[in-house]
């Protein structure tokens, strides 16, 4: 390296055009990037005041990619290279890692899709598959989320155009389905009103739209019910926690059972069947009940 640099004439090669390049390039390091990432910062911010924080952001990736590669062909130019064979290097080189990486290249056009639709923005929760959280960031090629356990996901965007998903706080009200059942023996009307009575004391529970309050089935043990409350989304866990529990206390002071399945043991042809008497009244005025003898 020494020798290689001895060899060179400087007298020669410091020249008034070497100068003026090297001071061009200085400028493009110095004060070029820094002023396109100031003007990126300031586009950005901009752009989320008119547009989703999606679009915002690919704006200003899309401005900092452009500015860079027009500086970075501006410092080539200056030093003498043919931006003819460099451009078409380039094309041919992003030809091979299109092939390459067809992958990302689905990822990228998927986000575009994601841009144009907009099913979701930041600070939306959505469920992906299994994973359930909110959108903390959105790129060219994935979307982060943070779960409600704080744990970071990363979902590519192709997976998200091509499958489900699930915008848990798009509207500014939700409804919370309950399903429940009780005994047979049970008054269906008296049911109902209880359930009513519910709704109308929860304070997360919503007057318009009205609660619903469906009769389902005769199941095999119970008569089932449908519940369902409307509440403002950031109320989820505050209704659920409260209501479940009102719906308790309230069907024990009204007496309603709530059934739960049975089980009948059986041991086998060779045991002898557990004999069973019925016991009446006591004598003191007290009913008596089931006495087994096994």
């Amino acid at each position: 390296m020494g020798s290689v640099l001895g060899s060179i004439d400087w007298g020669t090669w410091i020249t008034e055009e070497n100068l003026g390049r090297i001071l061009r390039l200085g400028f493009l390091l110095l004060v070029a990037l820094p002023i396109l990432y100031v003007a990126t910062r300031v586009v950005t911010r901009f752009a989320k005041k008119r547009f989703s924080p999606h679009s915002s952001f690919l704006i200003g990736k899309g401005i900092f990619y452009a500015g860079s590669i027009i500086i970075v062909l501006t410092a080539l130019s200056d030093m003498g290279f043919k931006l003819t064979a460099v451009l078409g290097a380039a094309g041919i080189a992003g030809v091979a890692i299109g092939f390459a990486s067809q992958t990302s290249l689905s990822n990228i056009i998927s986000g575009l899709f994601l841009v144009w639709e907009k099913p979701f923005t930041v600070g939306d929760a959505i469920k992906v598959g299994e994973h359930v959280g909110a959108v903390f960031a959105i790129d060219l090629m994935s979307v982060k989320l943070r779960t409600f356990d704080n744990r970071f996901v990363r979902i590519p965007n192709e997976q998200i155009v091509k499958g489900q998903m699930i915008n848990i706080t798009r509207f500014p009200i939700r409804r919370l389905d309950i399903q429940l059942g009780v005994a047979y023996k049970e008054d269906i009307e008296k049911v109902m009103r209880v359930l009513r009575g519910v709704a109308d004391n929860n304070p997360y529970c919503l007057d318009e739209p009205e609660p619903v309050i469906i009769f389902q089935e005769f199941a095999n043990s119970s008569l089932d019910f449908l519940f369902g409350v409307w509440f403002a989304k950031t109320d989820l866990l505050l209704l659920r926690n409260s209501i479940m529990r009102e719906i308790k206390e309230r069907f024990d002071a009204e007496g309603i059972e709530i059934p739960f399945p049975h089980r009948t043991l059986y041991a086998g042809s060779a045991t002898a069947p557990f004999p069973v008497k019925i016991i009446g009244d006591d004598g003191d005025g007290t009913a008596g009940g089931a006495r087994s003898d096994g």
